[in-house]
C-alpha cells in the first residue's frame, strides 16, 4: 500500500453520481478526449469535464450514462477548457473503463 490516507482525509473526497447530458469532441486536447457535461442533481447542478475515454466509448453510448466523479477538486484548465470535476475509471494503459452504477439512482447521491 502506498501513501495511505487517514479516514478524515478520505471523507474530504466528495464522490457523487451524475448523468452525462452532453458529449462533444475535444480536438484541442493533447490525447483523444471528449468534453462531458454531467448533471449531479439540484444541490450540485451541472459540471463539465474532459475524459480520455474515446477508445472504449462512442458519444452516443455516453449520453444518459450514470458515472461516478469527484466533484470537490479545484477547477483545472485543460487546453482552453475548464474542467470542474474528475470522472473516475479503471485505467489499463490508454483505455479507461468508467465507474458506473449497476442500477439507476438519483443524481447527486454520495459515494461512500
Amino acid at each position: 500500500m502506498t501513501n495511505p490516507l487517514s479516514w478524515a482525509e478520505f471523507e474530504k473526497v466528495e464522490m457523487r453520481v451524475g448523468t452525462i447530458t452532453d458529449v462533444r469532441d475535444f480536438p484541442e486536447a493533447h490525447n483523444p478526449s471528449y468534453q462531458l457535461r454531467i448533471d449531479f442533481g439540484g444541490t450540485i447542478g451541472e459540471k463539465k469535464t474532459s475524459a480520455q475515454i474515446t477508445s472504449l466509448y462512442s458519444k452516443s453510448e455516453l449520453l444518459g450514462k450514470q458515472v461516478i466523479a469527484v466533484v470537490n477538486f479545484p477547477k483545472k484548465q485543460i487546453a482552453g477548457f475548464m474542467s470542474e470535476c474528475l470522472v473516475l475509471g479503471a485505467v489499463d494503459g490508454k483505455e479507461v473503463t468508467l465507474l458506473t452504477t449497476d442500477r439507476p439512482v438519483a443524481n447527486g447521491l454520495k459515494i461512500s
